[in-house]
């Protein structure tokens, strides 16, 4: 037992240095040193840093808008039964563009005469058959196999009517994917989980996002909720997608999680929005207002709550919204870096005056 103890006390004396050599070393104290103040002088430049922190600090307390409203800019109220949809509509809602106004003359003039005729004349001859082939109208029945006539007419009148959908429809589709012009305004859309998200870099890549606005129950005390001027019910937002009106507009989709769809049915627009792909369709608004839709392609949970609010602008108005946003419009960005151009050009010519100023300033002496 006294060796076991000995043994220990050894391992004991031989690992204290170890742990000494493993302390960290206690500061120096530092040395006191008196310093002499220096006699504080009140500038100009030194009040200006004062005076500007409480109105910085104020501004960033200032409560946001309430109704979505900017500097120069005041959101178009919303026309009932304008660009959204209506009760009891069986139609298709009044078009804005000029593919939708020939979509829907496509439909009313030619595809639902066609489906008019075809459904009465087959009921027709529904109806006939009934009367007069039943059991006691005609107990003796036909055992006629083949009419040459009936047969060239069932199969030449379907191929004409076939032809006669063809052609509009094709035309129709050639006018829907015809590429925007090189001067079209781009706002490129993309599509995340469960909101918009709509940046313009013809404007300076400023990027706007915009969520469903909640009923006036549903938010906390200071937060902003839908009125009737934002739009109808789960369609209105908190910020719009703001474009020109009779302008073309190259539209680019594309997603950041899942796939989504842009559509906007009273401008007769849909191109879907797919992670890594960026799809491309033209549009021209012919008339200012706002316009409401949805994503239409499941998308998740909350899929319903992905509303579409364009609003189109008369040029400048749009404008004053551009700017407002803190972007510009884009010949005011090659006017910009021209205007140093002049102010350089005088500096040489100001330069070249100092000299000849400097013989009369010693004459006067």
């Amino acid at each position: 037992m006294n060796m076991l103890k000995k043994i220990l006390i050894v391992l004991a004396a031989m690992t204290m240095p170890s742990l000494a050599m493993a302390q960290t070393a206690n500061p120096a104290p530092a040395p006191v040193t008196k310093e002499i103040a220096a006699p504080v002088v009140a500038t100009p430049a030194a009040a200006v840093p004062e005076t500007a922190a409480p109105a910085a600090s104020a501004e960033a307390a200032a409560p946001k808008s309430m109704d979505g409203s900017l500097p120069g800019y005041t959101p178009m109220k919303p026309t009932e039964g304008i660009g959204m949809p209506k009760p009891k509509e069986i139609d298709f809602q009044e078009q804005f563009s000029e593919n939708g106004q020939y979509a829907k003359w496509i439909n009313n003039s030619i595809l639902l005469p066609i489906i008019t005729v075809i459904s009465l004349f087959v009921l027709g001859l529904l109806l006939w058959v009934i009367i007069r082939f039943n059991r006691r109208a005609n107990p003796v029945p036909s055992k006629t196999t083949h009419n040459t006539f009936i047969e060239i007419v069932w199969t030449l009148v379907p191929v004409l009517i076939l032809l006669g959908i063809a052609y509009p429809s094709l035309d129709l589709l050639a006018k829907q994917f015809k590429p925007a012009p090189a001067d079209a305004v781009t706002i490129k859309v993309t599509g995340y989980q469960w909101y918009w998200g709509y940046s313009y870099p013809d404007h300076g890549g400023f990027e706007v996002v915009s969520n469903m606005l909640k009923e006036k129950g549903d938010v906390a005390p200071g937060e902003r909720f839908r009125t009737e001027n934002d739009g109808p019910g789960q369609l209105a937002v908190d910020n719009r997608m703001v474009v020109p009106a009779g302008v073309p507009l190259r539209i680019q989709t594309t997603a950041a999680d899942v796939i989504h769809a842009f559509a906007v049915p009273s401008l007769w627009f849909k191109l879907d929005a797919v992670p890594g792909r960026l799809n491309e369709k033209s549009l021209t608004i012919t008339k200012p207002g706002v316009y409401f839709g949805q994503c239409s392609e499941l998308c998740g949970a909350r899929h319903g709550f992905m509303p579409i609010a364009v609003e189109a602008l008369p040029p400048e108005k749009f404008a004053a919204w551009v700017k407002a946003q803190g972007g510009q419009m884009p010949g005011e960005a090659a006017a910009a870096a021209a205007s140093p151009a002049p102010a350089a050009a005088a500096t040489p010519a100001a330069a070249a005056t100092t000299p000849s100023a400097a013989p009369a300033a010693a004459v006067t002496k």
